[in-house]
């Protein structure tokens, strides 16, 4: 693999810390920015610069020797945007004002770290990558996506920058305490809470964060194949969030309790996506099962549950 300088937003969160270490690992000149130092690593919080990305002023003093961005920085909990739709359009500025400093710093490459809510509520439960439809838009936050989408493509075709979206599923495993599903599940379930489960019938695609940042990392290796596309990274299957509430249950309480309320508003229900493209060009191929992957989850989740008080008080 080619080393490469490289720029992650959101070096901070779930996502950006894993990429951030592998890309280290790999001996890569990487660059990290995040509204908050990183809690989990010290390496990746040496190379991680404090920056708001919604104050553009902010962006003049990062590097301009970049090669590829990855853009992961985000406000992600749909739920939440659609209380406070404001950090929907704070999505949006993140992404422009970011693009603007490509264009200025004559950066060639970014890759988009976008979701599989751009699908929305559609006829299908599998989605290849062409089953979007502006129609379907669920939420703000999914707004946001679509939006942001849009943008890198107009950049792509006004200023010639090379892009690459990828719309992600339901990620999981470490370095996550936000309310996410999983987490919340692991923090309750440990607890001996009731779990509440949001659909009856909801089946979505669940994502190990290790399968995620290898295809991130598969894409910024062959980066001139991933250009000008859209990939689905996710694991190709489906499981049912009763399955997902019982699993972490059943390894965790002692008296499992299950509650079942109707899907809340703009959120998708059924999501399987569709994987081949991902696995043709590039080579993707999900290591983690849900069985397998949560046990990993749980295990570190247990390990550092000084975080559930975090979890359960959001």
């Amino acid at each position: 693999m080619p080393k490469r300088s490289i720029l992650v937003t959101g070096s901070s969160g779930m996502i950006g810390s894993a990429l951030v270490e592998q890309l280290l690992d790999a001996g890569h000149d990487v660059h990290g920015i995040d509204l908050r130092p990183n809690r989990w690593s010290n390496r990746v919080d040496n190379v991680t610069k404090e920056c708001n990305l919604l104050e553009g002023n902010e962006l003049s003093h990062l590097p301009k020797d970049i090669e590829i961005v990855v853009h992961l920085a985000a406000n992600a909990r749909v739920h939440r945007l659609v209380q406070n739709p404001r950090k929907a359009r704070d999505n949006f500025e993140m992404t422009y004002n970011l693009l603007e400093y490509i264009r200025e710093s004559d950066i060639n490459g970014v890759i988009f770290g976008s979701s599989r809510e751009v699908y929305g509520n559609g006829k299908n439960i599998v989605y290849t990558e062409t089953d979007t439809h502006i129609d379907e838009c669920e939420s703000p936050y999914t707004a946001s996506k679509v939006g942001g989408e849009a943008l890198l493509k107009s950049y792509h075709q006004c200023y010639d920058i090379d892009v690459s979206i990828l719309r992600f599923s339901n990620v999981y495993g470490r370095y996550d305490i936000s309310d996410r599903v999983i987490p919340l599940f692991i923090a309750q379930a440990a607890d001996n809470q009731n779990l509440t489960v949001y659909g009856e019938q909801k089946v979505l695609d669940f994502t190990h964060l290790d399968d995620c940042v290898n295809g991130i990392d598969q894409v910024i290796d062959q980066f001139n194949k991933a250009k000008g596309e859209i990939f689905n990274i996710a694991s190709g299957t489906g499981s049912s969030l009763v399955e997902v509430a019982e699993k972490i249950s059943e390894r965790l309480s002692d008296d499992p309790s299950i509650t079942v309320e109707n899907n809340r508003t703009g959120e998708v229900a059924r999501y399987i996506a569709d994987i081949t493209k991902a696995e043709k060009v590039l080579g993707y191929e999900p290591a983690y099962m849900l069985s397998d992957g949560l046990e990993t989850a749980i295990d570190w989740y247990m390990q550092n549950d000084q975080y559930f008080d975090n979890i359960l008080d959001r």
